[in-house]
């Protein structure tokens, strides 16, 4: 498998952690606690293989959500599938274990510069996201990914594909660059997967969509995932999916039905020391600003206040955005 520096998590380091947990060391990414593979576990009941549920029991999880209990077995029998669920609904896993599963039962063989399964995302930060949750997964199965999106250097991502792939996950606007200087190809993929749809057209990026899925094989299988399913949503799927299955669902632990909004009205001169009262309330709090420049600012002032603070902007590189992130998690 290939291994990269940038790589969120290694084929050796989910080796390393898979032998740990055996001996008794449990390694999660999620809050929660080992459980034992029963016959009544509920992804095993969705024909998700063996190897997958005990690596998701060993990190607590064997209940699933609704969107994937809803899209799973259609996804592994092979349906193109539309499903819609908010953001926290578990839609991540609802692809990633149908695709891994569809991959380790191919009779294909991993090529150069031709992945065999493509998750288009339409931010760094969700590319990455999805790399976390997938990597663990592969390593099992032996089956290796790539993330590809600008804001870096694309020579690592040159060398990976040129060694050979299993799956691609990738923004549109690096991924047709590299296509376009000859790095990669599309024509082998068997499983394309377009996540958050509905925020990729909000920035504008479904005229690329188009062009990706057109450079990818008509007969493979295609899954799109949206929070919801206009903004131009429909079209996609009524050109690109082939009888679509659709799921809607929503998970029923996300916190939208329980959340409260406050109106402040506050003075110029007393805004300051309000927003400071309530960013050093305990627990972790997002403030949002209409520019860069007040971001920046904030995070100062806040952290010349004692408030641990971190800024999150364009204008920052991907490595300080990825720092960034790591801090707020952490």
């Amino acid at each position: 498998p290939q291994v990269d520096d940038d790589r969120p998590l290694s084929f050796e380091e989910a080796e390393a952690q898979r032998a740990e947990a055996d001996t008794g060391t449990h390694y999660s990414s999620t809050a929660g606690a080992a459980k034992e593979v029963t016959a009544d576990n509920g992804f095993a009941a969705l024909g998700v293989p063996a190897v997958l549920v005990e690596r998701l029991a060993r990190d607590g999880i064997a209940d699933p959500f609704p969107i994937q209990e809803a899209t799973i077995p259609d996804a592994i029998a092979g349906r193109d599938v539309l499903g819609r669920g908010r953001t926290g609904s578990g839609k991540t896993m609802a692809f990633v274990l149908p695709l891994l599963t569809r991959l380790s039962r191919s009779t294909t063989q991993r090529q150069s510069r031709r992945p065999r399964a493509l998750i288009l995302a339409p931010t760094r930060e969700l590319a990455t996201q999805i790399e976390d949750a997938l990597t663990p997964l592969a390593a099992p199965l032996g089956l290796t990914s790539r993330t590809v999106f600008g804001g870096v250097g694309q020579n690592p991502q040159v060398t990976a594909l040129r060694k050979g792939v299993d799956i691609v996950v990738a923004c549109p606007g690096r991924l047709e660059d590299l296509i376009g200087q000859g790095h990669v190809s599309l024509d082998a993929v068997e499983v394309t997967i377009i996540d958050e749809a509905d925020h990729m057209a909000d920035l504008g990026f479904l005229p690329a969509v188009r062009r990706l899925l057109d450079a990818t094989p008509a007969r493979g299988q295609r899954m799109l995932f949206s929070a919801t399913l206009d903004a131009g949503i429909g079209v996609i799927a009524k050109r690109y999916l082939s009888n679509p299955v659709t799921h809607e669902a929503d998970s029923a632990q996300s916190p939208v039905s329980t959340m409260a909004h406050h109106v402040l009205h506050v003075t110029p001169d007393g805004h300051g020391q309000v927003l400071l009262d309530l960013v050093a309330a305990p627990g972790r709090t997002v403030v949002f600003t209409r520019t860069k420049h007040r971001a920046k600012k904030l995070a100062r002032q806040l952290n010349g206040q004692g408030v641990p603070a971190v800024e999150l902007h364009g204008n920052l590189s991907q490595n300080a955005r990825t720092r960034t992130m790591e801090a707020f998690h952490s």
